[in-house]
């Protein structure tokens, strides 16, 4: 069974609340989307941790660890699509927030456009996986079933992870009336273009 489980809770959160891919995207959903939107990218952002720690405990990142050639794709592959939501950030920023104000709850893609992005940029990012296979295992003894003991931490990481970004999303959404003006939303949309273009960036090359 899981042990240490409050330190757990502890390095999860402090890793969630840590500047990242996730939460520009997750900031990025709230000013860009609606409600529906980000509850889809919460979801979807759950899902990849569910999924990383899973294939963790079937010992699949264990492989891609071992396997310089599928890290390297898997690296690569999630360095772009970090750089791809970059650059439809600034996109959006050039083309929208400096002609008009941005109307109430913004481009609503809906819950499955959510979804995807928040499970694919999850999914896109090996630090999750070498994070599921480096520190998981630290919390798991190796009595009991050790697989389910892997996958409920999972969940709790997800669990974690959602509970912060949510306390996130609502603090952006409650500050929409500072954050909808103008120069305010054309500086926080740069700066979260920017972020993830450099985060995408680093990715692809390997720091």
């Amino acid at each position: 069974m899981p042990t240490h489980v409050p330190v757990f809770i502890a390095t999860t959160l402090l890793l969630a609340m840590l500047p990242g891919a996730s939460q520009a995207l997750m900031i990025r959903q709230v000013l860009e989307g609606g409600q529906r939107t980000v509850r889809g990218t919460l979801a979807g952002n759950a899902t990849g941790f569910l999924l990383w720690s899973t294939a963790a405990a079937a010992g699949l990142s264990a492989v891609l660890l071992a396997s310089p050639t599928a890290y390297a794709v898997l690296r690569i592959a999630g360095g772009i699509v970090l750089m791809i939501l970059g650059v439809n950030t600034l996109r959006t920023t050039l083309t929208t927030v400096s002609t008009r104000p941005p109307r109430e709850g913004g481009q609503r893609t809906g819950f499955a456009g959510g979804y995807v992005t928040g499970l694919i940029t999850n999914l896109g990012n090996p630090k999750a996986g070498v994070f599921a296979v480096s520190v998981l295992p630290q919390f798991v003894t190796a009595e009991g079933p050790v697989f389910l003991s892997t996958v409920a931490l999972g969940a709790l990481w997800a669990l974690v992870s959602a509970s912060w970004y949510t306390l996130l999303t609502w603090a952006v959404s409650r500050g929409r009336a500072l954050v909808s003006k103008p120069t305010v939303l054309r500086g926080l949309s740069v700066t979260t273009g920017v972020v993830l273009l450099g985060l995408g960036a680093a990715v692809v090359a390997g720091v």
